[in-house]
This record gives structure tokens, sequence and C-alpha cells, in this order.
């Protein structure tokens, strides 16, 4: 499998049988073990940066390891962020708050989609407006 994540830390353990074993935490706390030491001296170098890795995982003894295979150095903003326009967004942040706009988790009828759309448009506006805008509340 492979991924684009931000390597947050890697740890170095000596092991009993004297081998170096090196865990990487990626930003959103999933670790990756190796043994290679060039694996583990590579991800040092990224540590901090992003970077595309390879892992697969195994279980063994009722656990799942996940093991990297391979990192290299990746893009530091990652794609889908850079070419995020601010209308797009919007609208991904008002349907995650749909259920709150909308005033129900679980409503117990369809809401009719025009309905929907008029309660979901000026919260997506506001945000694609302030993202546009690039003002900093903490300014104050």
């Amino acid at each position: 499998m492979q991924a684009d994540v931000r390597i947050d830390s890697v740890d170095t353990t000596e092991t009993r049988s004297g081998h170096t074993r090196y865990v990487v935490k990626d930003d959103s706390g999933r670790e990756y073990t190796t043994f290679r030491p060039q694996i583990g001296a590579a991800a040092k170098k990224a540590e901090g940066k992003r970077a595309r890795i390879e892992f697969h995982e195994q279980q063994r003894n009722g656990f799942n390891n996940v093991y990297l295979d391979k990192i290299e150095p990746a893009a530091e903003t990652p794609p889908a962020a850079e070419a995020a326009e601010p209308e797009e967004v919007g609208w991904q942040a008002a349907t995650e708050a749909a259920p709150w706009l909308v005033g129900s988790d679980k409503p117990k009828q369809a809401v009719d989609p025009e309905e929907l759309f008029d309660r979901l448009k000026p919260f997506k506006d506001l945000v694609a407006d302030d993202i546009r805008d690039g003002d900093d509340d903490d300014a104050a």
C-alpha cells in the first residue's frame, strides 16, 4: 500500500538480538515499523516533512503489524489542498455541517432538496468568502 503522509517522529530502539528497530509515526498517529537501516535513515531525514511511503500489514500472534517498505520525499503541499477552490471548500464544510444546519443528525423524514440547499448555501458562501478574504480573526 502507498500513502502520502507527514512524518511526525522516528524513534529507534535496539532489540535483544542487537538489531535497530525504527518506529515511524505519521501526522495521523499511525505507526510503521522497519528494521532496515537505509529506510530508517530516510525516515529520519524526512522527519517533520511530507513523504510518500509504501508499507504492508501482517497479522502475527493476534497483532496487526505495519511494516514500512519504502520512503521518499513528497511535495510539501498535498495536491488536493493546493487545488482546492474556496467554493469547493465551502461546500465541503457545509455538507459536513449539514446535520447542525438542518437541526438534527438523525432526521425523522427526508429534508426537501430545495430547503436543504437554502440552508447550506449561506453557510457555504460565508466559508468561501472567509477563505477568499484571508483575514485572521486573531489580529485584534
